[in-house]
């Protein structure tokens, strides 16, 4: 069957396309040939004689010789000083909720019904918003969240803190087979729990780490603090040689439980699940072989937003009111800028130089000449084989695949993700791997691109190359988040599931 004439014209440009970045991207190698062809013809018809008199002729005196010498050993030393330490991800651990804390959307509304009897929007808007979540009925709340209505109390944090923190340490512990006394840099990230002792501190003193470790908490931060932790962590192991770091990235739900009528507060009820990860991070030589990833780069990005930004749409009579995930459209618009901006800080690092030349040429078409064209967004898929994105909701999720012109294959991580485990906030991206890894799509040279949002406006993103190939077997351990459930995906997700 003939192509028709509208099919025809695509598979040209496509034709020409590839033809375009074959000979850009593979022109150093081009040069070089032709370079030592006519060298190599050149060089046929010397004779040894030939050779000794253009030495000779060069005449260099001592001075020059030394000079020349000290220029070298020069450049080389500072080649090696500023040369950046390799930092590896060595492995990593995701916290696996226990199945009694398991959330169905039956018992989820059921709840919501009686603990808000006198609010009946309230109830209904929570129902919508879970019908267009994405999430399945895996997914699971802390203790707090089981009483009615729920019990927000600091001890039932501290519980669920130490459940998490504590069950993602002893993981990653036994996979890496690391001592404690071993860790020289530890780094923990929570946004909404900032307790006193600090939460790094609390695994300092389980752990009996030592008495210098270098520790720092984070809060504040949203989602992407994961990303801002391993930046954190990845500078300090510029300073510190031979030394290990722990990144641990979690979000604790149980202060956050709310009972009002503010849509927006109760947007956090519908979408955050438990979830945490401990990763270890090391620059030490020995480490090159075992560990996973080797790092390669962190972007981050931030796009500041009114708090009108971040508002619910809803309307009773108009169910498909709700955009996306309840978030307004504003707040998707910033983030899909903040993603564009990220795009430009990052593409130059990774992407193929075809790409980059045409990146370049439609910004000075745009900027300079004033030429009205669409952005040209950089096909990504030539410089990373998996993407990580942060799953924060539907619409999140949506709003990169269209920005980045991403297949479902591409993003099916996220999205299987979001409906096993929920929003788990900054640690999302670490059961996306672990997705990924299960699956046995993981091979020895893929990159992976992690992509990190928050509030603030933040865009942050994670680049990573894997040093070997991982077995599945390694992520289907009766202890890892997806051993016993990874065969059942990936699933279909409904656009709108009516409950």
């Amino acid at each position: 069957m003939s192509p028709t004439p509208q099919s025809a014209k695509p598979m040209k440009l496509n034709y020409a396309k590839l033809i375009f970045q074959n000979f850009v991207n593979h022109f150093p190698t081009y040069f070089l040939v032709s370079f030592l062809v006519i060298l190599t013809i050149n060089l046929s018809n010397k004779t040894i004689n030939d050779f000794m008199t253009i030495w000779n002729s060069l005449n260099f005196t001592s001075i020059q010789i030394i000079s020349s010498s000290f220029l070298i050993v020069s450049l080389v030393a500072y080649f090696c000083i500023s040369k950046p330490r390799k930092v590896y991800l060595v492995d990593y651990a995701c916290f696996k909720p226990p199945n009694n804390y398991r959330v169905p959307s039956a018992k989820f509304m059921e709840h919501a019904r009686l603990s808000l009897p006198s609010h009946p929007k309230s109830v209904n808007f929570q129902v919508k918003i879970l019908e267009r979540s994405g999430l399945g009925e895996e997914t699971c709340l802390p203790l707090a969240s089981h009483f009615i209505p729920p019990s927000p109390t600091f001890p039932l944090a501290m519980g669920e803190t130490e459940l998490i923190l504590f069950s993602a340490m002893d993981s990653l512990l036994e996979k890496t087979c690391i001592k404690p006394k071993d860790i020289d840099i530890l780094i923990v990230n929570c946004s909404l729990f900032s307790p006193i002792p600090s939460l790094s501190s609390i695994v300092i003193n389980k752990y009996k780490l030592r008495s210098n470790v270098r520790s720092f908490n984070l809060s504040g931060m949203g989602c992407s603090a994961g990303l801002i932790s391993i930046n954190l962590a990845t500078s300090l192991l510029q300073v510190h040689k031979n030394s290990n770091a722990v990144v641990i990235s979690t979000e604790i739900i149980t202060p956050n439980s709310y009972l009002g009528k503010e849509r927006s507060m109760l947007l956090p009820n519908c979408l955050f699940r438990m979830g945490g990860g401990a990763v270890l991070l090391s620059n030490k030589k020995s480490n090159e072989k075992i560990s996973k990833y080797s790092f390669l780069r962190v972007v981050r990005t931030h796009k500041g937003y009114d708090h009108k930004s971040y508002k619910c749409v809803y309307e009773e009579e108009d169910p498909e009111g709700i955009i996306g995930i309840g978030l307004s459209v504003n707040l998707m618009e910033i983030a899909g800028e903040a993603l564009k901006t990220n795009i430009t800080s990052l593409g130059p690092l990774v992407l193929p130089a075809s790409e980059q030349l045409l990146f370049l040429s439609s910004l000075i078409g745009r900027k300079v000449l004033r030429l009205k064209w669409r952005p040209y967004i950089p096909d990504f898929k030539l410089a990373f084989e998996h993407f990580c994105i942060h799953a924060g909701g539907r619409a999140v999720i949506d709003e990169v695949q269209k920005n980045l012109k991403l297949s479902n294959d591409h993003i099916e991580p996220s999205r299987m993700t979001l409906h096993r485990f929920g929003n788990t906030s900054s640690s999302s991206l670490w059961y996306e791997l672990g997705y990924i890894e299960a699956k046995g799509r993981m091979k020895k040279g893929d990159r992976v691109w992690q992509i990190g949002f928050g509030s603030g406006f933040k865009c942050n993103s994670a680049v990573w190359r894997c040093n070997r190939t991982i077995k599945k077997e390694e992520s289907r351990t009766d202890d890892a988040p997806w051993g016993e459930c990874i065969d059942r995906y990936p699933v279909h997700i409904q656009e709108v599931l009516k409950l």
